[in-house]
């Protein structure tokens, strides 16, 4: 294979089993925490992870622009979060359906997009660091309820950070993955191999009120504030301009086709756009598509296998998936507590909304996320108001 194909293949491949294994798990807690069963969590990662390998093929093959779609990490912290809501997991599946919707009209309405963009910086990130921090919580909490299962997987993290940073959270999952293996062996626990084959379990969608204040306005604010905006960023950065209304479109209807299978929301890529679209993926930038449709078409085998690593992590002793998750999403904390506090004159509400947010706190059946961005809202605006 030429060179000039082999980087960006190679760079493609590098970030679909960067972007699966460094978040899965915590696609998986956020399902359950929403009321999915084993089987409906399985499926609803099966379902993001191909749609996002699908739509990132199909995006970068008409545009011929490195485009590269993920699902939404920090809406599934916030699911993780949130828990369980008026109507079971049937109304968090509408719930998934309305954000898609949500999505959808964000490319079709221009002021939609330009409402999104007026959302403070400071308060939304946040928002996300009050969604994330509870989840990071996990390593604290497993190393003091399981030490010898979770110790080994703190340490791999320690030490990937420092030599290979790019790999940690593969690595932290590859670490995992054995110690669930010694503890199958060392307990006898059989695995069935039914819940090893790839099956969709579709939900008909309730709508309840709840869930629609609670999940669904969360979730797409958070996934557009987190994830489409800056992902529109980190592409215009390496010289790239994202067709806005073609990216949602793509993203907000495989969103709502994804949802009665289980799937939360698939987006633009953030963080792990720049492994597509930068210089890892060749010096020819006219080639760097090659790496998002390549990273597309891996990520739907790795789909299909979703039910195994559903299984693998059902199987884990006490405190090892919570601790994975956590580990997974420290990057994000320290980036948005980072960007929250950049400004001097923004802390105090940005405290705030961070505060509710981590609180957990559910008022009226609606979720800490939607209080959190009340608050600092409000809040930013009582402190900001002009004074005569």
């Amino acid at each position: 294979m030429p060179i000039e194909t082999s980087r960006p293949v190679a760079a493609g491949v590098v970030t679909a089993l960067v972007g699966f294994t460094s978040a899965f798990v915590v696609v998986l807690q956020g399902l359950t925490a929403v009321g999915a069963t084993h089987a409906q969590a399985a499926s609803g990662l099966l379902a993001v992870t191909i749609l996002m390998g699908l739509s990132s093929v199909v995006l970068s093959l008409t545009t011929r622009l490195p485009i590269t779609v993920a699902w939404s990490t920090p809406g599934a912290a916030l699911l993780a979060s949130t828990g369980a809501v008026d109507g079971g997991w049937p109304a968090a599946v509408g719930a998934f359906v309305v954000t898609g919707v949500l999505v959808l009209a964000t490319g079709l309405v221009p002021a939609l997009g330009s409402l999104i963009t007026r959302i403070p910086a400071s308060v939304a990130q946040a928002m996300l660091a009050g969604i994330v921090m509870q989840l990071c919580l996990g390593p604290v909490t497993g190393m003091a309820a399981n030490p010898w299962a979770v110790g080994p997987v703190v340490l791999v993290w320690v030490i990937s950070l420092r030599l290979l940073p790019r790999w940690a959270s593969p690595l932290t999952f590859a670490a995992a993955a054995v110690v669930i293996a010694v503890h199958l062996t060392r307990s006898g626990t059989p695995v069935e191999t039914s819940s090893l084959v790839p099956r969709l379990e579709l939900t008909a969608p309730t709508f309840t009120l709840g869930a629609l204040v609670g999940i669904a306005l969360p979730l797409y604010l958070v996934t557009m504030a987190s994830q489409n905006v800056p992902g529109v960023a980190v592409m215009r950065g390496f010289g790239y301009e994202v067709p806005w209304r073609r990216a949602m479109l793509v993203t907000g209807a495989g969103t709502v086709l994804g949802a009665p299978a289980g799937g939360h929301a698939i987006n633009l890529a953030a963080i792990s756009a720049a492994l597509a679209a930068g210089p890892d993926a060749g010096e020819d930038r006219s080639r760097r598509w090659v790496a998002s449709v390549t990273s597309g078409l891996v990520l739907v085998p790795v789909g299909i296998a979703a039910a195994a690593f559903a299984t693998l992590v059902s199987l884990a002793p006490e405190g090892v998936v919570p601790a994975v998750a956590g580990l997974a999403l420290m990057g994000t904390l320290a980036a948005s507590l980072r960007s929250a506090l950049a400004e001097p004159s923004e802390q105090v509400p940005a405290v705030v909304t961070f505060a509710v947010a981590a609180s957990g706190i559910a008022v009226a059946g609606v979720s800490a996320a939607f209080w959190a961005l009340v608050a600092g809202l409000v809040l930013r605006a009582v402190l900001h108001r002009p004074t005569d």
